[in-house]
């Protein structure tokens, strides 16, 4: 397989193909990170990068593979981090010139979670400042691109993950979401973007919009995001308002299918409007008519 075909694999193919070994961990991560050395020059997906010690995770995890040690369900497979959220030893800047060489000191819960998991983390995805609204750029890192068109925003405020995993720079992106920063640039990128429920993934530390701050992920699957949801979801003691743990297996309940599952959807949101390739594809019986 090409360099380019194993980018653009799915982290659950990335995943079985490490657990199989048809591909290392080290041969995986070298094709991602060359892969963004060509792209993201132009894209400004990745704001920090880490290359030396996402190398270095990648050789230690085909390390286990090779003693038969028991491994994580994203064991060798490499993700991004969005630039608000806490990675141990790394510039966390928020965006924000007043945090531009402010470096974490720990992880944050759902950064331990992913880890624990096998996951290797190639760098953090830029962030308006303070991730405050629905586009990507700041006055540290610049403007990010849309790897579809070049002269459209991937939307925001998780907007660098969004172009990360759109343009196969990382099958999986950490973004946080308070108002849409997950959807609008999963949206704007073609992408499957999850906002789990308020407490079902441990957020720490806190900010001042407090219930509005969901951590979760972006991917090109919804195979993965039940994957990265099955990894990512629990408590934590740092957040007293994180839900108890679950046995619920999302991999198992995304294969239920949606029979049964009610759907409401508005085909005139007040003042925005619906893409017609989105009102095309929804079935204009199961549309109830907007009310002011």
């Amino acid at each position: 397989m090409t360099h380019d075909g194993i980018c653009l694999l799915s982290a659950a193919e990335m995943a079985r193909a490490i657990r199989g070994r048809s591909v290392s961990a080290v041969e995986l991560v070298d094709a991602v990170l060359s892969r963004i050395d060509a792209l993201n020059p132009v894209l400004n997906a990745y704001c920090t990068m880490l290359a030396d010690s996402a190398r270095e995770t990648a050789r230690c995890a085909d390390e286990r593979i090779a003693s038969g040690s028991k491994i994580g369900p994203l064991h060798g497979v490499p993700i991004s981090i969005k630039d608000n959220v806490f990675v141990k030893d790394s510039r966390t800047t928020f965006g924000s010139r007043l945090h531009e060489n402010n470096v974490t000191t720990e992880d944050a819960p759902v950064t331990a979670r992913l880890r624990q998991a096998g996951a290797i983390i190639l760098g953090r995805t830029n962030s308006p400042e303070f991730g405050w609204k629905g586009v990507t750029d700041n006055r540290v890192f610049g403007v990010t691109r849309n790897p579809w068109n070049l002269e459209l925003t991937p939307g925001g405020s998780s907007g660098g993950g969004s172009a990360a995993v759109a343009a196969g720079l990382g099958p999986i992106a950490i973004g946080t979401d308070g108002g849409g920063s997950l959807h609008i640039p999963a949206s704007f990128c073609g992408l499957v973007g999850h906002k789990p429920s308020y407490g079902r993934v441990a957020t720490w530390p806190g900010i001042s919009v407090g219930s509005l701050r969901h951590i979760g992920g972006m991917t090109r699957t919804v195979e993965d995001s039940a994957l990265l949801l099955n990894v990512i979801a629990g408590p934590d003691k740092r957040d007293p308002e994180s839900l108890p743990a679950s046995d619920v297996d999302y991999l198992v309940e995304i294969e239920r299918g949606i029979e049964q599952v009610r759907i409401a959807l508005s085909s005139a949101p007040g003042f925005q409007t619906v893409d017609p390739a989105v009102a095309r594809l929804s079935q204009p019986s199961a549309v109830a008519p907007a009310h002011s």
